[in-house]
């Protein structure tokens, strides 16, 4: 391995590539880790390749390290039995190294909003099996920071797109693809509820700027999101205008067709307990990073346009 950089990211998903984005435009140095040791970064960026679940491998290649970025989300099928474990592996490596450990969470351990705006001070109800172990997860690494043992700032998205969101996303390669052909999306959920969206870009430098900003950590804090909340219909109709076609083609994936397919399909089965996301308004408030960080989102009609651009242009 090369010279110790002051960032290690640990996953080259969609968030850890957008947080090595991030970290790079500041001109600092980052190591990306991942399974296999390839990832599509530019030259000069070491990629180191391993099982985050081994404590050894991971302190070993956090060394040096001033800020360790855990980015890692293994298949929901997985979840369970993978999660746990590479979260240890991670924090077991920023408290061997001395570095500020930042996790990328998402919002599940809230569960259902009741109609009311998502915050931090939001109490954790969750219903599902990933929302629950979303939270235990969550309060071990806040437990690991009140101990004194390794300084943990927690970043919590909500269904995210943007470039390189691929099948992951609701609004990913299920729209795009379909936008620029004129032919029909599919999305999940019901597309007539307000629902938040986090922008990738946005992920990546509200992840770095918790690495960096001296009252990040000890708290969780919800990356920045655009406060004008549409319906996903609305941000379809957007992608389908900034695509050149007169309208827009949807359709709706039912829960039914996911409990068929999930027969067969284990990922799309681990879908089903999610629906709740998209059965009723869902605004997940940013408004503490904006306070207190400053971090701003890129406005979310803007940030459509500029996926759309990512799919046709490359």
């Amino acid at each position: 391995m090369s010279t110790a950089p002051r960032h290690v990211v640990f996953g080259a998903g969609a968030l850890g590539l957008a947080t090595l984005d991030a970290l790079l435009r500041q001109g600092e140095t980052v190591r990306l880790v991942n399974r296999s040791g390839h990832a599509p970064v530019p030259d000069g960026v070491e990629v180191v390749g391993g099982d985050a679940r081994d404590a050894a491998f991971t302190t070993l290649v956090a060394e040096g390290a001033a800020v360790v970025y855990q980015a890692l989300n293994p298949p929901y099928a997985e979840w369970t039995t993978e999660f746990p474990m590479l979260q240890a592996g991670v924090l077991a490596a920023a408290e061997a190294a001395g570095a500020r450990l930042v996790s990328m969470e998402n919002v599940y351990m809230y569960g259902r909003p009741a109609r009311l705006p998502l915050t931090e001070d939001s109490v954790d109800r969750a219903h599902t099996t990933k929302g629950r172990l979303r939270g235990r997860m969550s309060r071990e690494l806040l437990a690991a920071h009140t101990a004194g043992r390794v300084q943990v700032a927690i970043g919590r998205a909500s269904d995210y797109f943007g470039p390189r969101g691929g099948a992951q996303s609701n609004l990913g390669d299920r729209l795009f693809p379909a936008a620029v052909s004129g032919r029909t999306a599919t999305v999940l959920g019901d597309p007539d509820q307000p629902h938040t969206y986090t922008y990738i870009p946005d992920v990546g430098e509200g992840l770095a700027l918790l690495g960096a900003h001296p009252d990040a950590p000890g708290e969780v804090w919800h990356l920045p999101n655009d406060p004008d909340t549409r319906t996903t219909r609305q941000l379809v109709e957007v992608a389908y205008l900034g695509a050149g076609q007169t309208r827009a083609r949807l359709r709706a994936t039912p829960t039914w067709l996911l409990r068929a397919l999930g027969v067969v399909n284990p990922g799309v089965r681990e879908l089903v307990e999610m629906q709740y996301l998209f059965a009723e308004p869902f605004v997940v408030d940013s408004t503490k990073i904006a306070d207190k960080l400053g971090a701003t989102a890129t406005p979310v009609e803007e940030a459509v346009l500029a996926t759309l651009r990512s799919y046709r242009d490359g």
